[in-house]
């Protein structure tokens, strides 16, 4: 029963936006009396609004794809190294470690706003919530900087909470 309720969801409301004003009152139950229209009912103002799509290209959104795989992958032999050859003589690989770990975890969390909190549907949280990660990223990238700068480091860090 409810099944065929649910099936005959959409032909309601295709019979709500296409049958004149005199037959939106009569016989509602009956659904066999109006055409199914293919496609269903627009409703403007709404997610069925059309949207204007870019130009087909084979490389559009491709450069991003293949720099998160290839940062994902180098952080595995960066990381090692780094910890292999310490952090004392060798400051650019520590930098270049704390670097590369700030920008895969921004585009981890820019990855997860694009999905989950888009500006269409969020459209003042979406926006604020993009510029404060920015703002975090700035921030952390400037702090890893005065760390690795003017302190032990983040290799030397990690060592020596790891023996403590």
């Amino acid at each position: 029963m409810a099944a065929r309720r649910l099936a005959a969801r959409p032909v309601l409301l295709a019979r709500l936006h296409t049958a004149p004003r005199s037959q939106h009152t009569a016989n509602v139950t009956g659904v066999d009396t109006y055409k199914y229209i293919p496609g269903g009912p627009v409703l403007p103002g709404t997610v069925n609004d059309a949207t204007t799509f870019p130009p087909p290209s084979k490389s559009h959104g491709s450069h991003h794809w293949a720099f998160e795989r290839l940062l994902s992958a180098a952080l595995i032999p960066l990381t090692a190294s780094t910890f292999a050859l310490s952090a004392s003589p060798y400051p650019v690989l520590d930098g270049l470690l704390a670097v590369s770990l700030v920008i895969h975890s921004h585009i981890g969390f820019d990855s997860m706003l694009v999905d989950y909190v888009h500006p269409r549907k969020f459209p003042v949280i979406g926006p604020v919530a993009k510029w404060g990660l920015r703002a975090a990223t700035l921030s952390v990238l400037v702090g890893v900087y005065q760390f690795n700068t003017t302190d032990i480091g983040l290799t030397e860090l990690v060592m020596r909470v790891w023996h403590a």
